[in-house]
């Protein structure tokens, strides 16, 4: 459904990004996973039209982008990092201006399906600047699902939300990936990434390092973090006897870091609970992996 081949964009003498391809298969949610400055931003904007590359070519559907560009953003929904709404309108008012700019057929009602899919039923006739930032970026969303896309490109969809805002649009985002929706979801954060996205491509200073099945990319293993109150040698041994527990790590907090080959969180609890267990917590491997690559890459 996406596919990117040799894309490059140039400023001057600085590359923005470089030779970036990759692949987005019908109904695939894929991560593209960068620091601030890798070149996301950019990538998407090429993506969807707005941005011209100066060499390389992004398709959508089989359409080249700079071919025929009217075609690829009717098949995209596009929400960048910060929500292109209008403080002033109404939720309603603007989610049916939009769906009016992609000539959608009956704007109402299709501005009406999309304000319920996100959540937004109950503030559609709130003004937008009177809305908290949550609701805003749902407005967004709104506005990029409002033509029912077969494409959808979502930069940092969460950037600058607080932690209960930001599991609301995680849950929401889960929602909308189901089906048979292409989504390439632009982020840092590990937890979205590995909450909704069946694949990951990690950018660094403008080039691809890495891109392919999260569990491929974390070789094949998970972590979990432990903390007890009652320390003791004989732990690690109970520890490593739990079948699936591949290593035991202390940490310099005083917590344990496990490395398992499948989810023994419930074997890993029975097994510490007579030290007294007080934390007992999914750990990422995938971290490990991104911070190895991207090491150094922000600007």
């Amino acid at each position: 459904m996406i596919q990117v081949e040799q894309l490059t964009k140039r400023y001057g003498e600085r590359f923005a990004i470089e030779n970036v391809s990759f692949q987005v298969a019908k109904g695939e949610v894929v991560g593209f996973l960068g620091p601030n400055g890798a070149g996301k931003s950019t990538t998407m904007r090429i993506l969807c039209g707005i941005l011209g590359p100066t060499s390389g070519r992004a398709m959508v559907d089989g359409q080249d982008v700079l071919e025929h560009p009217g075609e690829v953003k009717q098949k995209i929904g596009y929400l960048p990092e910060v929500p292109p709404v209008y403080p002033t309108m109404t939720v309603s008012d603007y989610v049916v201006f939009a769906a009016k700019i992609r000539a959608v057929k009956d704007p109402g009602a299709a501005a009406a399906r999309a304000m319920k899919r996100v959540g937004l039923d109950a503030v559609s006739h709130r003004i937008i600047g009177h809305l908290s930032k949550g609701y805003r970026q749902r407005v967004g969303i709104a506005q990029a699902l409002v033509h029912d896309p077969k494409v959808l490109v979502l930069d940092e969809p969460t950037s600058g939300l607080d932690p209960a805002q930001r599991k609301e649009i995680r849950e929401l985002l889960g929602e909308l990936a189901e089906g048979e929706r292409t989504v390439i979801l632009s982020t840092h954060v590990m937890a979205e990434i590995e909450a909704v996205c069946q694949r990951v491509v990690i950018i660094s200073q403008g080039r691809i390092v890495a891109q392919d099945r999260i569990d491929a990319l974390s070789g094949g293993t998970n972590r979990v973090k432990l903390r007890v109150a009652r320390p003791d040698a004989r732990l690690d041994g109970a520890l490593r006897a739990v079948a699936g527990v591949v290593d035991v790590v202390a940490q310099a907090d005083g917590s344990l870091l496990l490395s398992t080959q499948e989810d023994v969180r419930e074997q890993v609890a029975r097994a510490a609970v007579d030290f007294g267990l007080i934390e007992l917590s999914p750990g990422s491997r995938l971290e490990d992996v991104y911070l190895n690559l991207t090491r150094g890459g922000g600007e």
